[in-house]
């Protein structure tokens, strides 16, 4: 029998060419696999029942307490304590209540760092004699600064003005959201937290008023009223402090380290206007000495520019 190549099939073949008997090459078919069972059908539910709803989803575990990076983030909840939210006025507000007409606001928040908390619209203080001063507009200010605007008009401005009977409180500015002398991207100003006042004039009783940087008024009225808003607020600027208060004096209570405190406003008298005999006096002084040392000299205007004359001076460049 010629041995070569075989089939699969011929296993009885390959036996004989190998002197032997060998095994099947094939196994016996393995069982057929079972048939897949079908899932049972539910039970039709009856009209009516309620289909139950799936357990909810645990909660997370709460966020750790983070630190608010601004004033309008620590009210809406982050650090914020609950018992701190009441329906009662503040002591500050209690206070104020008896001495001015005031009416309480809600907190300020944003944008940005501006707002404040204790919040009030001050329209009208009451003196210690019961008579009223009007506040034009309405100052929006903080309870501890109004309080402390309002300690200072009863007790200092009448003391400085003596006979003078207060009327009114005029130009006043306060909460403005804004960065420091309307500089954009500036660090907020006090205003923006309610925290400052502008005053512009004082009128009184008598139909006279008061501006605090008219050179014109009385200097020695003006500077016992600046030492006494520096008395009592921690910021005051007028003219001479940076240029931006030229015409008005600003009052905060900014807090800053070791409570350094600034009071910048120069109070100047304008020159006394010149008379005709000094004037004389002063022109012959100088053509026989020359001015005096420290006076100062009058600038020669340039002369006039000579008048063209024919085409040669239309065409000049």
């Amino acid at each position: 029998m010629q041995c070569g190549r075989i089939g699969r099939a011929h296993h009885l073949l390959l036996a004989a060419c190998l002197g032997g008997t060998v095994s099947p090459v094939y196994a016996a078919p393995a069982e057929p696999w079972p048939a897949p069972v079908a899932a049972p059908v539910p039970a039709s539910i009856p009209d009516g029942m309620p289909v139950p709803l799936p357990r909810q989803r645990p909660k997370p575990p709460p966020a750790p307490p983070a630190v608010p990076h601004s004033f309008a983030e620590a009210v809406a909840g982050l650090a914020l304590d609950p018992a701190d939210v009441t329906a009662a006025p503040s002591d500050c507000l209690t206070r104020l209540d008896a001495m001015a007409l005031v009416e309480p606001l809600p907190r300020l928040i944003g944008p940005g760092a501006c707002g404040g908390p204790d919040m009030v619209r001050m329209h009208a203080l009451f003196l210690r004699d019961k008579s009223r001063v009007a506040i034009n507009p309405p100052l929006q200010l903080r309870c501890r600064m109004a309080e402390r605007f309002a300690d200072f008009v009863r007790d200092d401005l009448p003391a400085i003005f003596r006979e003078r009977r207060l009327r009114s409180i005029d130009g006043a500015g306060s909460y403005e959201c804004r960065g420091r002398n309307r500089i954009a991207g500036a660090k907020v100003s006090e205003h923006g937290k309610g925290n400052a006042i502008d005053i512009h004039s004082v009128r009184f009783t008598d139909g006279g008023s008061l501006v605090p940087t008219d050179l014109l008024a009385d200097k020695s009225l003006r500077e016992t009223l600046k030492a006494a808003a520096c008395a009592r607020f921690t910021t005051v600027l007028g003219p001479g402090s940076d240029g931006y208060h030229e015409e008005h004096v600003h009052l905060d209570l900014a807090e800053r380290r070791n409570d350094y405190r600034m009071c910048q406003w120069t109070v100047q008298a304008a020159a006394p206007p010149d008379t005709g005999a000094a004037k004389e006096a002063g022109t012959n002084a100088g053509a026989e000495n020359g001015p005096p040392a420290g006076a100062a000299q009058a600038v020669p205007l340039p002369r006039p520019r000579p008048a063209a004359a024919g085409p040669a001076g239309r065409n000049r460049p």
